[in-house]
C-alpha cells in the first residue's frame, strides 16, 4: 500500500485522488478549528442562530440569548407579579391579620402568604440557592386560624398563565407544605454563594393604609447584587406621573397603577404594567438629570421611626431644596427615583445601633443603580451585603443621580457632623 489506492476494478487510464496523510489531516483539522474560534471570540454565537431562536420565555426579553442570568430575573418578576395578586386581594378583602414582631412593624396576612409563593417559586427554579426572608412559621403554628385564613387565601392564588404558573410550581399542596416553605428563609446570608433576598411585603404600614409597599426580591452572588426585581401595586403606570405627599395612603390598585420593576447588574433597568398572567412588555427607565439641585424631589419614609426626618429635612435646606418632601413606605422610594419621578432618597439613622436588613435594600440599590444612579451610606460607601442578614458594614442610606450624589453626601456630612 502507498500513497494511492489500489481499486482493481477502475480503468487505469482514470485520474485517482490522493488521500492525505495523517499528519496533513491533523493540520487541516487545526487550522479550520483556529479559524472558527477566532470567528466566535469576535461574534457571539447568537448571531449565527435564526432570529427566532431563544428560550420559552423570549417574547420578554429580546436579546436574551446574550444576557447573564437572564432566566433570573424572568423568574424573579414571574414570582413578585403572583405574590403581588395575592397582597391585592388581602388587601380588598380586608383580611388583616396583625401579629407583633421583634421590631414591633406589623406582619399581614400577605406577608406570609406572599412570602410562601415566592419561595416556591425560587425553590422550584434554583433548589440549590440559599433564601433570606423576613418571616418564619413558628407563629402560624401556634395560631391556627391565622394559618388557616393564610391558607384559604394563598392556595387559589395564580397567574392566569398556565405555564407561567407552573413554571413558579403551580398550587402550593397543602397547608403543612406552606408553612414548610415559609420557614425555608432563614439563610444567615454572609459572602459565598447565590442567595436571595426576600421582603414579600416592605412597607406594611403604607399597606395597611393603602399606601405605598413593594413586593422586593434580590439575588446575591459571593454579596454582590446581580439581579433585582420589585413590584409595586399602588404606583403610577406612567413614569412621567408626578408623585406628591397624596401618594403615601388611599392608592388603589389598577386603574392606571401597578408597575414590575427590575434590573440586572451591568443591562440596566426596566419597568413593565403589573399584570394577572404573563410578563408585559417592558421598557428602560433612568434617572433624570438634575441641572439645579435646588429644584431636586427628595423622598424620604412615612414613618419618623425609619429616617431621621428633621436631619432629611436640614439636608434638604442646605441644598437649597425648598418643596417639602415626598413620604412613601418602601423600596418604592427606589422605584421613583430610578424613573425619574423623584431625584433624592434619604434614609438617615434614627439609632446608632441600627443595622439595616438586607432584604430591605438589595433589590432598590440594584434598580437605581442600573438606572444612572448611585446608593451609599451617610459616608459615601457602597452597601456591602456580604455581611450576613443585615448592612452591618454601613449607616443609613443616601440615593442620588451619580452627578449630584457628592454634593448630596457632602450636606448629610455637614448636617450629621461627620
Amino acid at each position: 500500500m502507498g500513497l494511492w489506492p489500489t481499486n482493481h476494478s477502475a480503468d487505469h487510464s482514470s485520474i485517482r485522488q490522493p488521500r492525505l496523510s495523517f499528519f496533513s489531516r491533523l493540520v487541516l483539522c487545526s487550522t479550520l478549528l483556529l479559524g472558527v474560534g477566532i470567528i466566535l471570540k469576535s461574534r457571539p454565537l447568537s448571531s449565527f442562530l435564526p432570529h427566532q431562536f431563544s428560550f420559552s420565555f423570549s417574547h420578554s426579553y429580546p436579546s436574551l440569548a446574550t444576557m447573564s442570568y437572564d432566566r433570573e430575573r424572568y423568574i424573579a418578576e414571574l414570582a413578585v407579579q403572583r405574590a403581588t395578586l395575592l397582597t391585592q386581594k388581602v388587601f380588598n378583602e380586608k383580611a388583616k391579620g396583625t401579629v407583633s414582631k421583634d421590631d414591633k412593624s406589623p406582619v399581614t396576612i400577605g406577608d406570609f402568604g406572599a412570602q410562601a409563593l415566592i419561595i416556591q417559586a425560587i425553590r422550584k427554579n434554583f433548589p440549590n440557592d440559599e433564601i433570606v426572608a423576613e418571616e418564619e412559621a413558628s407563629t402560624l403554628r401556634e395560631d391556627k386560624a391565622l394559618s388557616a385564613e393564610i391558607w384559604r387565601l394563598v392556595k387559589d392564588i395564580k397567574l392566569e398563565d398556565a405555564e407561567s404558573n407552573e413554571l413558579l410550581g403551580g398550587t402550593i399542596s397543602s397547608e403543612e407544605a406552606m408553612l414548610d416553605i415559609i420557614d425555608e428563609g432563614k439563610s444567615a446570608g454572609g459572602p459565598k454563594g447565590r442567595i436571595w433576598a426576600l421582603d414579600p411585603i416592605d412597607g406594611t404600614k403604607g399597606f395597611l393604609r393603602g399606601g405605598q409597599y413593594a413586593v422586593c426580591l434580590g439575588l446575591l452572588e459571593d454579596g454582590d447584587v446581580k439581579v433585582g426585581a420589585i413590584g409595586c401595586p399602588n404606583l403610577p403606570i406612567e413614569d412621567a406621573a408626578a408623585i406628591s405627599s397624596s401618594i403615601g395612603a388611599d392608592q388603589n390598585s389598577g386603574a392606571g397603577n401597578g408597575v414590575l420593576f427590575s434590573a440586572i447588574k451591568g443591562f440596566g433597568s426596566i419597568s413593565r404594567s403589573l399584570k394577572n398572567g404573563t410578563l408585559a412588555e417592558s421598557k428602560s427607565i433612568s434617572m433624570r438629570p438634575v441641572p439645579d439641585i435646588s429644584q431636586a424631589v427628595f423622598c424620604e419614609g412615612v414613618e419618623a421611626g425609619h429616617s431621621a426626618q428633621g436631619d432629611n429635612a436640614a439636608v434638604a435646606q442646605r441644598l437649597g431644596i425648598t418643596s417639602p418632601s415626598v413620604r412613601l413606605d418602601s423600596q418604592a422610594k427606589y422605584c421613583s427615583i430610578a424613573r425619574g419621578a423623584g431625584d433624592i432618597y434619604l434614609r438617615l439613622p434614627v439609632k446608632k445601633d441600627y443595622q439595616e436588613k438586607i432584604w430591605d435594600h438589595a433589590a432598590g440599590d440594584l434598580i437605581v443603580r442600573e438606572a444612572g444612579g448611585q446608593v451609599t451610606d451617610i459616608y459615601g460607601q457602597t452597601l456591602d451585603f456580604s455581611k450576613g442578614r443585615t448592612l452591618a458594614a454601613n449607616k443609613g442610606v443616601v440615593a442620588a443621580p451619580k452627578a449630584i450624589q457628592d454634593e448630596v453626601i457632602s450636606a448629610v456630612k455637614h448636617v450629621l457632623k461627620l
